[in-house]
């Protein structure tokens, strides 16, 4: 439970973290199992979350991924969901989610997720009545701005986000990190889906294009997102796990890459 002081304009709440890991990623199917270190890289995540001091779960629809972790801190459903944000919203109903009433979405991509954005995500939860949602940005390094597996998003005067886009070659870099109360999250599955998600392929726009308010905060942030097979062998190169990038990036390494057998 957060001790908020209510003089102070905030809210208590009771916040957990969810991590969607889904293998049927259509850029990367089966990444959540991708070896990075000695870890696959959602246990990575789930074990870098955990260091919050907060409840971490994580929803999945592979029992794979589940047979990783204790029963009583993953949730799994087979379900056909259109994004993790959905996934979401529908594992909050069951009652081993009852206890809280605000959640931090943690993408099951982000091996390099820091204590420093949880907790600034966090931090910005307790004004969630001037803000629905809030999510997290960094400044857009140059190799990533043409990049369409970069997010990009443009912001107002008060860090309210305007834009998300992948085919923009300008704005900040968004993170793949959410929060939001329990009503806003319960509410996402009745949203239309505009066809601005659909084409963008970003589950944040519907938020938007429905009126509700994103609240974004900046910081420093030197991960990598694993959106690739290529995001995977850099995050191994820059750990000093593979020698020749050339050999790590050929055909023998996508066929084995599920195995954790990223070549050398």
């Amino acid at each position: 439970m957060v001790d908020i002081n209510p003089d102070h304009g905030m809210v208590s709440m009771n916040t957990a973290i969810l991590i969607p890991a889904r293998m049927k990623s259509s850029r990367l199917p089966g990444k959540p199992l991708i070896k990075l270190g000695n870890k696959f890289m959602i246990q990575r995540v789930y074990d870098e979350c955990v260091k919050s001091g907060l409840d971490v779960y994580v929803l999945t629809d592979s029992e794979n991924i589940a047979a990783l972790f204790k029963e009583n801190v993953v949730w799994v459903s087979e379900k056909n969901y259109v994004n993790g944000t959905e996934r979401c919203a529908d594992a909050i109903r069951h009652k081993m989610f009852d206890p809280y009433d605000s959640f931090i979405n943690v993408q099951g991509d982000m091996p390099d997720i820091s204590q420093d954005i949880i907790q600034t995500t966090l931090n910005k939860l307790k004004w969630i009545d001037d803000y629905s949602v809030t999510t997290m940005y960094t400044n857009m390094k140059r190799d990533l701005q043409n990049d369409p597996n970069s997010v990009k998003m443009i912001l107002d005067s008060d860090n309210r986000a305007l834009w998300f886009g992948r085919g923009m070659k300008y704005g900040e870099h968004h993170l793949g990190i959410y929060g939001y109360s329990r009503d806003s999250l319960t509410q996402y599955p009745q949203l239309k889906i505009p066809k601005e998600e659909t084409i963008e392929g970003l589950e944040q726009l519907r938020w938007l294009k429905a009126g509700y308010n994103i609240g974004c905060i900046h910081t420093e942030f030197d991960g990598i997102e694993i959106n690739t097979l290529n995001d995977a062998i850099e995050w191994r190169r820059k750990h000093g796990q593979v020698q020749n990038f050339e050999t790590a990036q050929s055909s023998a390494a996508m066929h084995h890459y599920l195995r954790g057998d990223l070549p050398n």
